[in-house]
């Protein structure tokens, strides 16, 4: 299988988030900030060029994670998604005249590295294109429940790294289910046609779990710093989508001694992303600048 379209298609998706996210910031911090809602803030962001820009960018994102999803493996695609913070550090540096320290490009070094070590050792194959509705029936069961399970834990809990934490695996969960329909559903379009795509329920399934995702991010956003919600989103989409491709797609990843490079891979991948949101430029991207007090800098 030609996995080089797959990948390049991946890896535009990752780039045009992360250039949409520095462009989306940069438009909002010029802006007359407020603590409270502003009913013309939208207003105020569409008269700038920069937002606008963010904003054609996470379409292109949508469609670049669209065709890659549609001809390669869910294992392949979403893990490389993991690169979009590494993405936006960069980009931000130069766009937002911010600075990386060398602990921060050592960071960046270390995700794509062992991304590449682990992608590289595990050698993801396959690319079913139908799934039997009795493998959807009980993946999408079990992570509606473990959806439900952490919005109500991060609900009981007080505002924090822990509460932060479980609606960041909410996002999560919700971002996997969101591209396991999406591929299910481009499979659709490229098979029947347009009508088709409009009336599969995979695609109003992929919406809703699109919208819910967002929402999720929102609160993980606000419930405490990124450094305990950006691990638990990166890390957990990539390891739900794994798991989502294996089972209900029916894709391969190798095993024996190959998964030791491949834990070494998730080792670096794990040290570099927690590093990396502990940097002060990734929260001012974020807009996590009510959490930055106290925190250290890489």
């Amino acid at each position: 299988m030609d996995i080089l379209l797959p990948v390049l298609f991946a890896l535009g998706a990752a780039l045009s988030n992360a250039l949409a996210t520095v462009l989306q910031r940069k438009a909002a911090l010029t802006v007359p900030r407020s603590d409270k809602l502003r009913a013309g803030l939208m207003l105020d962001l569409l008269r700038r060029r920069v937002w606008l820009a963010g904003i054609a960018a996470v379409i292109a994102a949508a469609l670049c994670q669209a065709v890659a999803l549609a001809t390669g493996p869910l294992t392949v695609v979403q893990p490389l998604l993991v690169l979009e913070l590494p993405f936006t550090l960069v980009i931000g540096t130069l766009l937002l005249r911010g600075r990386l320290s060398r602990a921060g490009w050592a960071a960046v070094c270390a995700v794509v590295a062992g991304l590449a070590v682990a992608l590289g050792a595990a050698s993801p194959e396959g690319n079913r294109t139908h799934v039997p509705m009795d493998l959807w029936i009980p993946a999408l069961a079990v992570c509606v429940a473990a959806i439900a399970g952490l919005v109500l834990t991060g609900i009981r809990r007080p505002e924090g790294r822990g509460r932060a934490a479980c609606f960041g695996l909410a996002t999560a969960v919700a971002y996997a289910v969101t591209a396991a329909l999406m591929k299910a559903s481009m499979h659709t379009l490229d098979d029947d046609g347009v009508v088709a795509f409009l009336t599969a329920w995979q695609t109003y399934g992929f919406a809703l779990f699109g919208v819910s995702a967002l929402f999720f991010l929102e609160n993980a956003m606000q419930a405490g710093p990124l450094v305990a919600s950006q691990p638990a989103i990166t890390l957990g989409d990539a390891s739900v989508s794994l798991a989502l491709g294996v089972t209900i797609y029916a894709e391969y990843v190798r095993g024996g001694w190959w998964l030791l490079p491949q834990l070494l891979g998730v080792a670096l991948i794990v040290a570099g992303v927690s590093a990396l949101s502990r940097v002060p430029l990734a929260r001012t991207l974020t807009g996590d600048d009510r959490h930055a007090a106290g925190a250290g800098t890489a």
